[in-house]
């Protein structure tokens, strides 16, 4: 089974469910068969360029969506004995995300899983050109 957790700013208007199941669709459809893992957070600006200057030493830079592929991780992660596989963490900025999916004609709840799901790839190791 597929877990996915979901932290939200109070403010973000988006559905959970709907973030979950979309997520769980393109996990499996992307051969995640075991049990695993993912965390996502739905967060505001001033956490997203916290991140970017933390992790990529960026100041700032407001990204819509980063990941963490817990592979990645600067200190080894040990894995509990459960065997679940634990993927990582997709942050994604609500803010930003609410801006592009108004200039894109979207509803932000679509934007917020396109970006969810892209980051998703990214802890899958599928990386864009």
């Amino acid at each position: 089974m597929i877990k996915v957790y979901v932290k939200k700013m109070s403010s973000a208007g988006v559905s959970t469910p709907k973030i979950k199941r979309e997520l769980v669709r393109l996990l499996t459809k992307k051969g995640i068969t075991s049990d695993a893992i993912v965390d996502v957070a739905i967060v505001g600006e001033k956490k997203m360029l916290a991140l970017a200057k933390t992790y990529l030493n960026e100041d700032n830079v407001l990204h819509n969506v980063l990941s963490f592929p817990s592979s990645e991780a600067k200190e080894r992660f040990i894995s509990p004995p459960d065997s679940t596989l634990h993927l990582g963490e997709i942050v994604v900025c609500y803010p930003v995300a609410a801006r592009e999916a108004n200039d894109e004609k979207k509803l932000i709840d679509d934007k917020v899983i396109e970006l969810v799901n892209h980051g998703a790839l990214h802890l899958l190791g599928i990386h864009h050109k």
